[in-house]
């Protein structure tokens, strides 16, 4: 699964999941550029690596970072988008619109800016590699979760169409939905909860991988379940 000298973009490249995607990468060779609203190269001090703040709801931002990257490095071989949020805990009769709006924007209308701003780059170099991580409410919808899940749904969605769009330029778009990962913020979130039944982000982070190198070049408009022991 070697990266070496892949231009990678990272979004939510130091979250729970993100700094291990962006650690995994890096250990496999690839020039990553890690984007979040607020990022540094301190973050990852590795020669590899490169920051690039952004608000990934504004699509002139979206854009700006995708040009930057193509004029520092002539190309951009690989889009992996970690970033979104999480709400829930009402019913949809209950669900505010600020909720439902803050949901789309951030799993879904992000995502559409980011791919909307590479696939053009990727078509011209006839190659590119799109991952997004999704969840297993987008398939498996769920109680109290309306907005959230209906949000991964269209993220699914939108990662199959780009998949059939693209597949004339060696393109492949893909899906991860995991469970609950292990990270600080979901210990902190969810104290007495079963650890047992949780993933690895670094488990994720190598199938990550995996679908943007080479050998993952076959997978294409997946939508890949990692459900461990939930399953």
């Amino acid at each position: 699964m070697n990266l070496t000298g892949k231009v990678t973009l990272i979004t939510g490249a130091k979250g729970g999941l993100g700094t291990s995607v962006t650690h995994a990468f890096l250990e496999e060779g690839a020039r990553v550029i890690g984007v979040s609203r607020s990022i540094s190269g301190t973050d990852f001090p590795h020669e590899s690596f490169s920051a690039m703040p952004a608000d990934l709801s504004s699509p002139d931002e979206v854009r700006e970072l995708v040009d930057s990257v193509l004029a520092k490095w002539g190309r951009l071989d690989a889009a992996i988008h970690l970033a979104g949020g999480f709400a829930g805990g009402k019913s949809v009769a209950d669900t505010g619109d600020a909720t439902l709006l803050g949901m789309l924007e951030m799993n879904y209308i992000s995502a559409f800016h980011l791919i909307r701003a590479v696939i053009p780059a990727m078509r011209a170099q006839g190659s590119g590699r799109i991952v997004a991580i999704g969840s297993r409410s987008a398939v498996e919808p769920q109680a109290l979760l309306g907005a959230y899940s209906a949000s991964k749904a269209a993220l699914i969605s939108l990662i199959r169409t780009v998949a059939r769009e693209n597949r004339d330029r060696q393109i492949t778009a893909n899906a991860v939905l995991p469970v609950t990962m292990d990270t600080p913020a979901n210990r902190m979130a969810m104290p007495g909860a079963d650890l047992s039944k949780w993933i690895e982000p670094s488990q994720v982070a190598s199938l990550l991988v995996h679908l943007a190198s080479d050998q993952g070049s076959i997978i294409s408009g997946a939508v890949i379940p990692v459900y461990g022991a939930e399953a």
